[in-house]
């Protein structure tokens, strides 16, 4: 069974319990979510829950011409030079005073250890840095993007993108512009291919809503257009949710049903494609899979539509340049369906998302795990770093 359940529609939702409801919109079988739930119960999960580990598969993998820092074989998956990281999951690590700590610290250690990793690629998430680290604090200038690209080339790292500024104003105000223009000096400096935002365009349900985002980022891409960068926008799982475009209006004059297009696909659809990408963070688009599962539709009926993560980039490829490469373990308590764990230690089926995308030669995965810093174990980011990469290069097609 897929984690990636062929999209339908129903007039109705089944009438399942709320475990069978929950296994369903996760896309499991049967056994391998009763396995899970027991040991999510029972303790925290540290190794992947069904079948061998990406980790296992790496080692054998080393016997065939596949180690470490090779990865350009046909059945490779993810090739060596694409593999990344945002910086975020690292966040500790740059922000460590380096006169209190033995550990990498600032972004020119950092990059050297990630370097030692294995990745070829970083994605920013902002320019700053612990202030006793070389350069100082705040690298956000020109000066800082020229110290910042030495130090990547130095570890032969490429920056791919940046979760930076995208102006709050519409129609834009001429000091938002002027930042914006210097965030993509800034951008070229670091020779970036892309730029974007962690955010989404807008966080209403409402498709007028999205029209004016979607004026404002054509506009934006325009811009970056201009100066030789893809501008680009990051999801969490609201943004997969079902926009509201017709049926009943509310007090406000505001539709109130759906005729279950998702935001995003929404978007996806008024923008420009020559101007405007997306960067699919794939654990909050499989949160999506498990909470936007049924609508009501613009009759009143409620209808069902799983969401299929990689079914969408596969219809709109060129337009997904970036992903979000972060893993989870199946949660029944936390609303989301799934907890973050390291990438390869959890249960999304990155073998099946990276072979039904295809095109592993445009796509650049970038490797987050936002709990990857630890109050108690400060070498702890770095470390699951390294677990992340090596699971990453040790992704292959199945052999039939």
């Amino acid at each position: 069974m897929t984690l990636f359940p062929r999209t339908t529609g129903t007039d109705a939702p089944t009438a399942d319990g709320p475990d069978e409801a929950l296994r369903r919109s996760l896309g499991v079988g049967r056994r391998r979510f009763l396995t899970t739930c027991t040991a999510v119960a029972g303790a925290a999960v540290a190794a992947p829950v069904f079948g061998a580990s990406p980790a296992l598969a790496h080692d054998q993998d080393r016997g065939r011409g596949h180690g470490h820092g090779h990865g350009h074989g046909g059945d490779v998956l993810v090739p060596a030079d694409k593999r990344g990281i945002i910086l975020y999951t690292v966040r500790d690590a740059t922000a460590r005073d380096p006169l209190a700590s033995d550990l990498p610290s600032g972004f020119r250690e950092v990059f050297k250890q990630l370097a030692r990793h294995g990745y070829r690629q970083v994605e920013f998430a902002g320019y700053n840095q612990h202030a006793n680290a070389p350069g100082g604090a705040g690298l956000e200038s020109v000066a800082g993007a020229k110290l910042l690209r030495s130090w990547l080339d130095e570890y032969g790292l490429r920056a791919q993108g940046n979760h930076g500024f995208i102006p709050s104003s519409w129609p834009l105000t001429s000091a938002d512009l002027d930042t914006f223009k210097k965030h993509l000096e800034i951008a070229n400096i670091l020779g970036m291919a892309h730029m974007g935002t962690g955010g989404d365009p807008t966080g209403s349900p409402y498709r007028a809503d999205w029209d004016v985002a979607a004026d404002k980022w054509n506009a934006l891409g325009e811009i970056a257009r201009r100066e030789g960068i893809k501008l680009y926008t990051h999801n969490h799982d609201a943004a997969y949710g079902f926009l509201l475009d017709g049926g009943p209006l509310d007090a406000q004059g505001r539709p109130t049903r759906s005729s279950g297009i998702r935001k995003l696909e929404y978007f996806l659809k008024v923008t420009d494609p020559r101007l405007v990408w997306l960067e699919m963070d794939i654990f909050w688009a499989h949160v999506a899979q498990y909470k936007f599962h049924t609508y009501t539709a613009h009759d009143g009926s409620t209808r069902r539509n799983v969401f299929d993560p990689a079914g969408l980039v596969a219809r709109h490829d060129k337009r997904y340049p970036l992903f979000h490469a972060k893993d989870g373990v199946v949660s029944t308590t936390n609303g989301m369906g799934y907890e973050m764990v390291p990438f390869g230690t959890g249960v999304i089926d990155y073998t099946t998302f990276f072979s039904r995308v295809g095109h592993r030669n445009y796509h650049n995965p970038m490797i987050e795990d936002d709990n990857s810093p630890s109050a108690t174990d400060p070498a702890q980011s770095l470390r699951e770093a390294k677990i992340s990469y090596d699971n990453l290069a040790a992704l292959r097609k199945r052999r039939r």
